[in-house]
Formats: structure tokens, sequence, C-alpha cells
């Protein structure tokens, strides 16, 4: 739970700063590329407190890339969705993937949870819907191709977090982050050719290091949701730490003085009573 917890607070202050740098003039597609960067410190922290071990086989290499390879390439095919779509109809799609999850442990991995856990479950899809929610904007849908590659980032990331929990039975999570980072770092290549250089970037403290900063509070929880992983079940941990925007929400308001609307409080009351639910 305290890991679950972690993450949730990382993501919710990451999610609420994440803009920062690209408003200031750095590119989201470069952001990606200085997160993947700021995966190898936290990597390195975690094979130093594995004693500098990391799981080797063939099954922990493919089981360990996969998760990688799910998550970091979710985030590539984001990035075209939210070009060909608009964002108040990818997010809610997306948000939804903890339900895959859910799903797949239940079944693969025969997890199970009382009563109130199943509650909270049930609450965390409509909240995840409501806090991702964005008014209409004049934004072109792009044919059908947004929704496709929507319902991929959902599979790929609904699968990603259930290979996470299936690793942690045989592998240290230390070496699945290893993993992570080092698949995170061979797609930096293609966000590279996503970016148009022709523009101008900010390099300065305001912008590539400021998203330094930023990113590194999106590993250190990619870390410890590993950690989670291994000591809770997925389908408690996989729709609580998707709540990161709820905290994301109340940053913003402050930040932006500006005050939320009635599905945003909504979905924050729903989201609210699902994590006490969930946090049994």
């Amino acid at each position: 739970l305290a890991y679950a917890v972690l993450t949730t607070a990382l993501w919710g202050v990451w999610g609420a700063l994440i803009e920062v740098p690209e408003k200031a003039g750095f590119p989201a597609t470069l952001g990606y590329a200085v997160w993947a960067l700021t995966t190898i410190p936290c990597a390195l922290i975690g094979l130093w407190i594995a004693g500098w071990s990391l799981n080797r086989d063939r099954r922990s290499v493919l089981l360990g890339c996969g998760v990688g390879f799910l998550g970091a390439g979710g985030q590539l095919i984001l990035f075209e969705a939210l070009r060909l779509g608009p964002a108040y109809l990818v997010f809610p799609v997306i948000s939804l993937y903890p339900m895959l999850t859910v799903l797949l442990s239940v079944i693969l991995l025969r997890e199970r949870g009382s009563h109130r856990t199943w509650a909270g479950i049930i609450l965390a899809a409509p909240a995840l819907v409501l806090l991702s929610y964005q008014p209409p904007s004049s934004t072109a849908l792009g044919g059908s191709r947004w929704l496709i590659l929507c319902l991929l980032v959902f599979a790929m990331w609904g699968i990603q977090a259930y290979l996470m929990k299936l690793a942690n039975q045989t592998m240290r999570a230390e070496s699945i982050f290893f993993y992570m980072s080092a698949t995170g770092l061979l797609l930096i290549p293609i966000v590279l050719a996503m970016t148009t250089f022709s523009a101008a970037i900010n390099w300065g403290w305001t912008g590539a290091w400021c998203a330094a900063g930023i990113q590194i509070l999106n590993s250190i929880g990619a870390l410890c949701l590993v950690y989670a992983m291994r000591y809770g079940k997925a389908i408690i941990v996989a729709p609580m730490t998707a709540m990161a925007p709820v905290l994301t929400i109340m940053i913003s308001l402050v930040m932006y003085h500006t005050v939320p609307g009635t599905v945003l409080v909504t979905g924050m009351v729903l989201a609210s009573i699902s994590i006490y639910l969930m946090a049994e």
C-alpha cells in the first residue's frame, strides 16, 4: 500500500507539472527522451539495493523487456493518437486500461478481492473516465485511426501491468525496472525522428533541465510501482495508481487558480471513495 500511495503521489505531482517545460518551448517528444534518461539513476539505485544482482535468464529478459516495450511503446503511440484525435476522447478511452489488468489478473493469476475491494474497483471505472474528461474543441477526429491507436494503448498498458505482476513472481523487482529502463532508452531514436528540430527548442533551465527535474518524479514513481506489484495484488495496485489525476487536478487548481467543473468534481469524489475502499 505504501508503494502504491507513493506512486500515485509522485505521478500526481508529475502530471500537474509536465506541461511546464512544454509551454516553455521544450517538445513533449523530447520530454520522453529526458524521461528515459532519468530512469538510468533509478535503475542503478535499484540494482544497488539488489546487491548488483540482475536476473539474466531468458524468461526474465523476455518478461522485463515486454513490460518495458509495452509501457514505453504505448507512450509513443499516445503521441500519435493525440495528434489525430481530440484529447477529450483519447484519454477517457485509455484511462480504463486498469480494468483490463484486473480482468487478466483474476482469470490468469487467480487473484481475489473482498467485496469492499471489488466495490472500489467498480467505482474506479467511471472515476477514471470523468477525471480524464476534457471539454470538446475543434480538433479534427482524423477518421477512425485515433480510436484504433487509443485501443492499442489501452491494451498495451493493461497487459503491461499484468506482466509486471507476473514477472514479480519469478524475478526481482529491480531487474524488472532495469529492463524497463533499457527498453525505454532503445526507443529514444523514434521520438527524435518525431521531433521537429527546425523549430526553436528551449535547452535551458526552464526547458530541458526543468523537464529532467519533473520526469525524475515519473521514474521514481515507476520504480515504486514495480515494488507495489511485488507486494500487492494487481487488481488493487493498477486501479489505485491510475487515480493520480486526482492529485494532479488538486495541484493544478492551486497553480492556475481555476475552479473544477461538475464532471471533474464528480470524478474526484468517486476516485476518493474508490481509493478508500481498495486500501483495505
